[in-house]
């Protein structure tokens, strides 16, 4: 089943106002340039973001916190990012702190078809306020629910008309696991391929969880934090 659209636009193009989304990609590392820059071009509002970070202010999801699209950022770490910063001390941004663990685990009970997770990360801390704590075998875990998202956005290096995806090196990070947990999931690719094309035994999301993909292009890979050895 050929899964190919022509592009970034038409991959969002039915994404509605107050969807749920996941954004693959670790800092800005393998993170879907293409389809948040048609994003903010379409401007789509109201979003609930599942993303490890937000972005930095001029790049990645931060692009969509400047046109106020974001209703709502679920994630990790979110240092890096000014206006993010400014729009949580306003109160203009929901925000949920997510353990890095959880956050993943999470994905991945959503893609696994799993209700919901126990974890020790969180007990005893804000985390863990409102949460049904259990206790297993003398040590107490948190409950956490699988994410419920309409949308996952990846980004991957190599892809097939099928939607079989292959990552690069750490550009992996989070899209496999959100690649499996989106009711729909758009997988935007450096290079896609006919069918057939890439070997079984290097295929690291199969194709039954993408639904379409494109081939990306003008893709920047900014570095976050440039960290050089100063010279001697």
């Amino acid at each position: 089943m050929n899964k190919q659209v022509l592009n970034a636009t038409e991959a969002v193009k039915d994404i509605p106002d107050g969807a749920t989304i996941m954004f693959g990609g670790f800092g800005l590392c393998g993170i879907p340039e293409n389809c948040i820059a048609a994003l903010v071009k379409q401007g789509t509002k109201g979003l609930t973001c599942i993303s490890n970070n937000a972005g930095v202010d001029d790049f990645g999801i931060g692009l969509m916190l400047q046109q106020k699209q974001v209703k709502k950022m679920i994630s990790s770490y979110v240092g890096e990012n000014a206006e993010f910063e400014r729009q949580l001390l306003s109160g203009e941004l929901e925000v949920e702190l997510i353990p890095q663990g959880t956050l993943a685990t999470r994905c991945m009970a959503a893609g696994y078809g799993m209700p919901a997770i126990y974890t020790p990360a969180g007990v005893g801390t804000e985390v863990a306020a409102g949460k049904e704590v259990r206790n297993f075998d003398g040590k107490d875990y948190l409950m956490e629910y699988a994410f419920d998202a309409d949308f996952a956005i990846v980004k991957a290096w190599k892809g097939d008309t099928d939607g079989n995806l292959v990552y690069k090196a750490t550009a992996r990070n989070f899209n496999p696991l959100m690649a499996m947990a989106g009711k729909i999931t758009i997988a935007e690719v450096e290079e896609l391929v006919p069918a057939g094309t890439l070997d079984p035994d290097m295929i690291h999301t199969p194709g039954i969880y993408i639904h379409r993909i494109f081939q990306g292009e003008k893709y920047e890979k900014r570095i976050e934090q440039r960290t050089v050895q100063k010279k001697a």
